[in-house]
């Protein structure tokens, strides 16, 4: 559709028509002390040919991992996408899918969120998830108050290994709740088990652990279980769906939800996203869960067909009983991780996750021998891991990115505790020669 704007003429049959003189008595309840009062600084017009140069030249400044060679990883990582997602993504019926209300006319948007939602109950070993959610935060923080549904106390509590967005998230979405969140400390990189012990109470619903964690470790679920024998304790986690091709799926642990962020499933980082959250549980919490689910059935042909099963939102219910005001799905992304999945199938994934695991390990060694820095052996890591140094890590970045090279996260700038402190990340697509290269520069920085 052009757009057309409306012309002067048009403007003041429309103001006349409501009995309004001109477009600022439309504001008039706006205090004039929180107006602007002046022209927007727009700068001059520009003609097509002029806009598409001027956003060109400004796109260039972004730095991206097709021309750089990217270590940065913190819940955002730069796994291969192959080409063939791109193409089944890219077809009309699915990049333009609206919310599939009328099944008869949407059996392939319906039936691409019945794979999805089957592939994320294979990785995790749950019984249903749904349709998915808006990103990793969300899902946590949808669990959340799941769990405080099926749990009705009054305290949750998350280790502080979790992604510290995550945590922010979920302190945003109870912060207007009689909820209280308590962060549990961390030892040496994961959740200190004695401090957790401590905190359980009877008021507690629920535990929050990610696998692997913020920093890359994995935590002792096993240890972590045992405190909870006979406590009415829900058990949340969070995974890198990645890293299910290789460690025990959150059902080993008798996890009671499980929720992640899909970015790694075949979705491009983008600057930060879009991506989707997934949210998967046992049947026995079915009427709990947020969002919606695609189930299937046979039509009166006994053909197979698809529908949306349970709705529980509050477009569809009393608000007052709608389990969440989550009103659609990343259907688009969760499409991409479906196709990711299928192309993989059950050995492919477990080649990727291999290759992160030997590959980060590599790297951690040859980092490790260097007289200026230290790597953070004493638990397992997945792809990410800890790297300690008395130097600046900004000025470590910096020279990096001077060498075409996305460096770790500076840990410092989300714990003062931590500053010196840089968390690498490794994929399947970084090669030998690229991690020599980061050794080489980290040996030869001044």
């Amino acid at each position: 559709m052009n757009y057309i704007p409306h012309t002067e003429e048009q403007i003041k049959e429309m103001l006349k028509s409501i009995g309004v003189s001109d477009l600022k008595e439309l504001f008039n309840d706006v205090p004039d002390n929180i107006r602007l009062n002046e022209n927007l600084n727009l700068g001059q017009s520009h003609s097509e040919l002029e806009l598409l140069k001027l956003f060109n030249n400004i796109s260039k400044k972004n730095y991206n991992t097709e021309e750089l060679v990217s270590f940065k990883g913190g819940g955002c990582y730069d796994h291969f996408v192959p080409s063939a997602i791109d193409y089944l993504a890219n077809r009309a019926e699915f990049y333009t899918a609206y919310t599939p209300y009328q099944p008869e006319v949407s059996q392939g948007t319906l039936q691409a969120i019945y794979e999805y939602q089957t592939f994320i109950c294979i990785l995790t070993g749950m019984d249903i998830t749904n349709a998915s959610l808006y990103d990793g935060a969300s899902a946590v923080s949808e669990a959340v108050l799941m769990a405080n549904r099926i749990n009705s106390k009054r305290k949750v509590l998350v280790s502080k290994t979790v992604h510290p967005d995550y945590i922010t998230t979920l302190s945003t979405y109870l912060v207007s709740l009689d909820l209280k969140l308590n962060v549990i400390p961390d030892k040496q990189y994961v959740t200190d088990i004695d401090e957790l012990s401590k905190k359980i109470d009877q008021d507690t619903f629920a535990i929050v652990l990610q696998i692997p964690n913020f920093f890359g470790y994995i935590e002792d679920v096993e240890k972590i279980k045992k405190i909870l024998i006979d406590k009415k304790v829900l058990l949340i986690i969070c995974v890198d769906p990645i890293s299910l091709g290789l460690i025990n799926s959150p059902a080993y642990y008798k996890a009671d939800i499980v929720v992640g962020d899909g970015q790694s499933l075949g979705n491009y980082q983008s600057f930060g996203g879009p991506t989707f959250g997934f949210l998967a549980t046992k049947n026995t919490w079915l009427r709990n869960l947020p969002g919606r689910i695609v189930g299937k059935t046979v039509d009166k042909k006994g053909r197979d067909a698809f529908t949306l099963t349970i709705q529980t939102r509050e477009q569809h219910i009393r608000r007052h009983r709608a389990t969440s005001n989550i009103c659609s799905n990343q259907s688009l992304n969760a499409f991409r991780a479906a196709v990711y999945c299928s192309l993989l199938g059950r050995e492919g994934f477990r080649k990727i996750a291999k290759l992160c695991f030997l590959k980060s390990h590599y790297l951690a060694k040859k980092i490790n021998e260097l007289d200026k820095f230290s790597v953070f052996f004493d638990s397992p890591f997945f792809k990410e891991f800890v790297v300690e140094t008395n130097m600046d890590i900004k000025k470590i970045n910096d020279i990096l990115l001077k060498e075409n090279i996305i460096g770790g996260i500076e840990l410092g700038s989300y714990y003062p505790a931590f500053d010196n402190h840089m968390l690498i990340a490794v994929t399947e697509k970084r090669t030998k020669e690229e991690m020599d290269k980061l050794v080489y520069i980290f040996k030869n920085i001044d």
